[in-house]
């Protein structure tokens, strides 16, 4: 299981810092030299059919992204088809020269196609199904090798005559026997930037935000009056924190019901979202949106250049991933999305998660944050092999805000952090240089160093100040012994989507009776394996009798055992109601977003 909810999985796209302040669409008079057509012609087949014409003078070569939106090498290039370039009706030689490059020969204008098969939900993935299409462009399109800084342009069509495409990405269309829509940008890692959203869709804008922000919704458990009041709070606040948004028109691609996965991935004038029911939309989109200045523009020198080929490390995602989360919650509970109690809640749970996990005790933030590219593996997800630069990030921003806080007489706070960066690096077209900018700015806002704060609680891993910091803000933690069931094993997705065995407890009743990494379920006590399955295990008692079946080996096997138990040490925080003046001053103004002398709202 994922240290963060399903929902909450987001991670850093590719992501261009020009293409952050420029905007995409039009380009002036000079025609794109590279031309994306795809069609979506037969969607029940879930078959993208890609062509691409480049000129080309002797020879050139093709590539496949080998990763897109995850930190994780997927290996697209295993999705492709019968590759074939031509000039003219002619064909020319093209050779595959490794698992995603291939190379192509001749002089004139080079037209490469091959098909792409994809049917998996968003927002990491792409889908081509007869409900609807999302694509992420760098999951379906090869860029030509040494060329991704020159202009191109990208043509949809194929699809029903009833479909809409909506994208950050302007795209123009005609409505003919066959739609047609076509978009024209600055560079290939510009139009990996930009997903796409086709099919039936509801559209709206958010009213009384400035600059534009519209909503596309593909689902149906949601309703419009609740999407539309908690977007426009998040928005409406995250701009004004920052002050002034850094976009003329900004797109959410909602996928909403049943089905939809989960996870958001955000994008320079966009995000993907997928949840299923609008009740967990605000958490996802809040973070979401934050991204817009915090790694979309206040951007880490780690990830620039971006690189297709292989994994692209960096040591900051404690920052850029943990302390949008800080600002995520502080979203909501500032907008009144949240409650102070739900927003203690949520710290605590943070700090919980933190504390269960005993790779907390060796493994730094930064070093969570390089070791990011080993999360697909399951056995590397347990509390044993790492903590989440997510969560671990997260306390940390909250921590630093206070100590921020304190030194000032809370006349400085971490907002005034990320808008000196901000100002600073993302308004400047820099890159900031990873941990070293970021204590450097806080530095200067707190005109003090931190210097010692990060050597212990980023790059090392001492145990982090809760209880003396978090009194510094009126708070307490407070602490609470629970047995709860324990199932002592876990499980992952094959590439077929048949739940197999991840991991399992050595010394646990499910390793006793027998069941190894790789058994796959058939039944888990005569049904199907439950769907919520950390909502299951909740409502176990320890010893309740769990009945599985499962093959391995290409043999069915029955398996029982009586479900174990766990301790597990609970945090909650709360207010200390003997807090002085000063601490009261800091409490609130992490709840409201302000600094002075802040009375109790």
């Amino acid at each position: 299981m994922s240290p963060r909810p399903s929902w909450f999985q987001c991670l850093i796209p590719i992501s261009i810092l020009a293409c952050s302040l420029l905007s995409i669409p039009a380009l002036g008079h000079s025609a794109p030299s590279i031309a994306y057509e795809v069609s979506l012609r037969n969607p029940e087949r879930h078959l993208f059919h890609v062509l691409i014409r480049v000129p080309v003078r002797g020879e050139a070569l093709l590539r496949m992204p080998a990763w897109n939106a995850l930190y994780q090498i997927k290996d697209f290039a295993s999705r492709i088809q019968e590759v074939q370039a031509h000039i003219g009706n002619k064909r020319v030689p093209l050779e595959k020269i490794d698992k995603q490059t291939w190379h192509v020969a001749g002089d004139g204008l080079v037209q490469v196609e091959y098909a792409i098969f994809w049917d998996e939900v968003g927002p990491f993935a792409t889908q081509l199904n007869g409900d609807h299409a999302f694509i992420n462009p760098g999951e379906i399109l090869m860029y030509v090798v040494g060329r991704t800084a020159e202009k191109a342009s990208l043509s949809i069509g194929g699809f029903p005559e009833n479909w809409r495409l909506a994208s950050a990405t302007a795209f123009h269309c005609e409505q003919a026997q066959h739609s047609s829509c076509t978009s024209e940008v600055s560079t290939y890692d510009c139009l990996m930037d930009g997903p796409i959203e086709l099919g039936k869709f509801q559209e709206f804008d958010l009213p009384g935000v400035a600059p534009r922000v519209t909503v596309v919704i593909h689902g149906d458990n949601w309703r419009k009056k609740q999407v539309e009041e908690s977007l426009k709070r998040i928005c409406q606040y995250e701009i004004k924190l920052m002050e002034g948004a850094p976009f003329e028109h900004y797109t959410f691609i909602l996928h909403i019901g049943k089905g939809a996965g989960g996870g958001g991935m955000e994008h320079s004038n966009s995000t993907a979202i997928a949840t299923m029911s609008d009740e967990y939309l605000p958490n996802v989109a809040a973070h979401e949106f934050f991204h817009l200045w915090n790694v979309k523009r206040i951007r880490p020198a780690s990830l620039e250049p971006v690189d297709y080929t292989k994994e692209q490390y960096t040591r900051v995602l404690w920052f850029a991933e943990g302390v949008t989360s800080t600002y995520g919650d502080y979203t909501l509970v500032r907008t009144g999305l949240w409650s102070r109690e739900r927003f203690y809640e949520s710290l605590g749970m943070q700090i919980t998660e933190l504390e269960g996990r005993s790779a907390n005790r060796w493994q730094s933030a930064e070093q969570s944050s390089l070791d990011a590219w080993l999360e697909k593996y399951s056995l590397y997800n347990q509390p044993d092999y790492s903590v989440s630069y997510y969560t671990k990030g997260q306390v940390l921003g909250e921590l630093l805000d206070i100590l921020i806080r304190d030194r000032t007489n809370n006349a400085k706070s971490l907002d005034d952090v990320l808008r000196a960066m901000n100002r600073d690096f993302a308004k400047q077209g820099k890159l900031y240089r990873d941990s070293l900018d970021v204590r450097l700015t806080a530095e200067k806002v707190a005109g003090g160093s931190f210097e010692e704060f990060f050597q212990k609680y980023v790059s090392g891993t001492e145990p982090f100040p809760y209880e003396q910091v978090l009194q510094l803000s009126g708070l307490r933690l407070r602490t609470e012994e629970r047995r709860r069931a324990n199932l002592s094993f876990s499980l992952t997705r094959d590439a077929y989507g048949a739940l197999i065995v991840g991991s399992v407890d050595a010394e646990g009743p499910a390793a006793q009776a027998g069941l190894r990494v790789g058994d796959a379920i058939l039944s888990w006590n005569g049904g199907e394996v439950p769907r919520r399955l950390g909502r299951w295990i909740g409502e176990q008692k320890p010893g309740d009798l769990l009945k599985l079946r499962i093959r391995r080996d290409e043999q069915e096997l029955s398996l029982e055992f009586r479900i174990g138990e766990i301790k597990e040490t609970i945090y909650e925080v709360s207010e200390e109601s003997q807090a002085n003046e000063k601490a009261r001053n800091i409490r609130e103004g992490l709840l409201v977003g302000e600094t002075g002398a802040v009375g109790r709202h």
